[in-house]
């Protein structure tokens, strides 16, 4: 058995989880087999798009694997199609809801978190004691309150600080720490002498916090009054939180993050186009649906650009684009470098072929904003929000805005956040077997016709809703699985 994705495509991937023996080779599952015979430098169509050119004669039958397949260059930036082509809104969906905490600048939160934000790494291991301390000494007094998170990252100081490229990392660690997880009111641990100084990371918002609420550790006598000043300011922190309550918040107020991680080439056909359904209930239901991964759209950006709700819109995406080839160039790479040996080995030949996968996940609405690395999204509907294409990178940017994180994984990642739920979505029910306590919606069901793409994506819209409730936990919550913070800083270190 083997699916072909568009009536124009001459390759299909296969099915069978045992392969498929054509001729003298066996063509293992979701690889592709051509569909007929190819001449040399013949297009290789899938998804109704060349993902590449062959380099030799491939016959009827036979296994189309990354050696054979010259990429193609990607899409020219200069000429491409501006809000050509723009989607009619979807009929709204009204009366969808889910439990959550009202912050006091009206954002909602999924859960109700003590976070410790950070200015700079040189507090990390402090700030991780005093975390160890607080859930074991204090947290089981306060019932009402989910978690105690640690916001460290790797930033803030022996960088250039002033470099324009610093501004990134400066307002992704602002979010973050200001996240509609935490309140909105996190505790500030700084060390004292570092470049990226409270005032300077926080801005505006740094006076609601209040002088009680940052701590410094160079002002502290020894260690153990660091820690005890730290947990001092939890205590009360958490007694504040603890007094807070779940309310009913129209779906409208969910902002949720959609990322790829160890794709195959059953993630263009199953779970990337579920998780794209999912995402139009949401935009209809009034919510924010952000998608990212710069390089990861790079070659799809043709399809994007006519579906921008306007013209500035469609020209912001390709800015975006530009930017980032441009990054790349100054690294002497290229988007090439994307693809890994398990993306490979899942049966996508090139970036080409996984990009044209990825933007399944963006569904079918119109683009309605681009957000700019790190900058916190505001607008509603679906939303394209620039980031790196590395899991950890991504969803490290992806926090400054988002309330829930959707991940989906045809080879399989235990990847998770501290700070939101992570729902994850696999594109073969081999995989949901293998790791029935990781995944939490098994898409590959659409593969072999179990399900169809509409009824995972409703599946996987509702459990959206209970997760946000906090009705129900995804696996890597169970397992309390958080990857550390990855800010992208594309700037000078000094």
């Amino acid at each position: 058995m083997h699916i072909r994705v568009n009536g124009r495509d001459n390759v299909a991937i296969i099915v069978d989880p045992e392969g498929f023996v054509s001729g003298k080779e066996r063509i293992p599952q979701s690889h592709k087999i051509a569909l007929r015979s190819l001449d040399a430098g013949e297009p290789i169509l899938r998804y109704g798009e060349t993902i590449g050119f062959a380099n030799r004669r491939i016959e009827a039958g036979a296994w189309v694997r990354e050696e054979v397949v010259d990429m193609p260059a990607a899409p020219p930036l200069d000429d491409l199609p501006l809000a050509t082509a723009v989607p009619a809104p979807l009929a709204a969906l009204d009366g969808y809801s889910f439990e959550g905490y009202r912050n006091a600048d009206g954002s909602a939160g999924t859960r109700n978190i003590l976070g410790l934000a950070t200015t700079v790494q040189c507090v990390a291991p402090t700030v991780d004691f005093a975390v160890r301390r607080i859930k074991a000494e204090l947290l089981p007094r306060f019932p009402n309150v989910d978690d105690v998170v640690a916001v460290t990252h790797s930033y803030g100081c022996g960088v250039a600080i002033d470099a324009p490229g610093a501004a990134i990392p400066i307002r992704t660690l602002k979010h973050i720490s200001l996240h509609a997880n935490l309140a909105g009111q996190p505790l500030l641990v700084s060390l004292g002498c570092e470049k990226l100084q409270p005032a300077r990371l926080l801005g505006n918002a740094l006076p609601m916090l209040g002088e009680a609420n940052v701590i410094r550790l160079q002002d502290q006598r020894g260690f153990a009054e660091t820690v005890a000043a730290i947990m001092e300011a939890a205590e009360r922190r958490l007694g504040q939180l603890d007094r807070r309550r779940r309310e009913t918040c129209p779906a409208a107020d969910l902002v949720v993050g959609l990322q790829c991680g160890g794709s195959d080439a059953f993630s263009g056909v199953t779970c990337n186009p579920a998780v794209g359904y999912a995402a139009d209930l949401l935009v209809r239901a009034g919510a924010t649906v952000l998608f990212s991964e710069v390089t990861e759209v790079r070659d799809a950006v043709h399809l994007l650009t006519p579906r921008a709700a306007t013209r500035e819109v469609a020209l912001a995406l390709i800015r975006e684009m530009r930017w980032y080839d441009d990054y790349l160039a100054l690294g002497h790479a290229d988007r090439s470098a994307n693809t890994t040996p398990g993306n490979k080995r899942g049966g996508l030949v090139n970036i080409v072929e996984k990009a044209l996968g990825s933007v399944a996940k963006a569904g079918s609405t119109a683009l309605q904003a681009v957000a700019s690395h790190g900058e916190k999204v505001v607008s509603k509907g679906l939303v394209f929000a620039a980031t790196p294409a590395s899991d950890f990178i991504c969803g490290t940017q992806q926090l400054a805005s988002m309330n829930l994180h959707v991940f989906t994984t045809g080879e399989g990642s235990p990847y998770g956040l501290s700070l939101v739920p992570v729902v994850k979505v696999s594109s073969r029910t081999a995989l949901a077997e293998k790791w029935s306590d990781l995944i939490d919606i098994d898409a590959g069901r659409i593969a072999t016709g179990q399900a169809t793409i509409e009824e995972v994506g409703w599946e996987l819209f509702r459990f959206i809703l209970d997760v946000a409730s906090g009705r129900k936990k995804t696996w890597a919550e169970h397992w309390g699985l958080g990857n550390a913070l990855a800010p992208f800083n594309p700037g000078p270190v000094t």
